[in-house]
């Protein structure tokens, strides 16, 4: 096993003069940091008095399940013979409210339309994405089921001079 450390700043940018007073007085802006890249500006859900224009913690959340199926993914077909040349996920979420104003997230769709060299890799391609699921850190930790629904298709054949036929 080898243990694997990160680190992130998370501040909070909301105060608007009276703190935390109330409900309604503060702001839910943030900014979170990691040394060396780019700041990522966020807040809460809009339902959640949150700015529309960030990122809020449940798209990041979604945003990690998806990167990290997207990166495993990757590296099984590589490992697997598969040579993937296009991928887009478009990833769902589920979040249920509680009474007590808590929450949790019941489930997570992964929408992945795959796009591979030939028509000999379409099973393989498909198959690739439970290896991936196993192998992803952020789907083993969480306590909700990240399923899949993957679309595979066959890369257009490219022409005598070099363009793409439509697939």
């Amino acid at each position: 096993m080898f243990d694997h450390h990160y680190e992130i700043e998370t501040t909070w940018t909301g105060d608007r003069g009276s703190g935390t007073l109330d409900y309604r007085s503060y702001g839910r802006d943030h900014v979170i940091r990691a040394a060396g890249k780019h700041e990522i500006q966020g807040s809460s859900d809009r339902p959640f008095r949150g700015d529309v224009d960030r990122w809020n913690p449940e798209e990041m959340l979604l945003s990690a399940l998806s990167q990290c199926h997207l990166l495993s993914y990757l590296h099984s077909c590589a490992t697997g013979g598969v040579v993937v040349t296009a991928y887009v996920d478009r990833a769902e979420g589920t979040m249920v409210q509680t009474a007590d104003g808590g929450g949790h997230f019941t489930e997570v769709v992964l929408r992945p339309t795959v796009t591979v060299a030939e028509a000999s890799m379409v099973e393989a391609a498909r198959a690739l994405h439970g290896e991936a699921s196993t192998k992803c850190f952020i789907a083993s930790s969480v306590n909700f089921p990240v399923r899949h629904e993957p679309v595979v298709r066959v890369a257009a054949p490219a022409t005598t001079d070099g363009t793409q036929h439509p697939a």
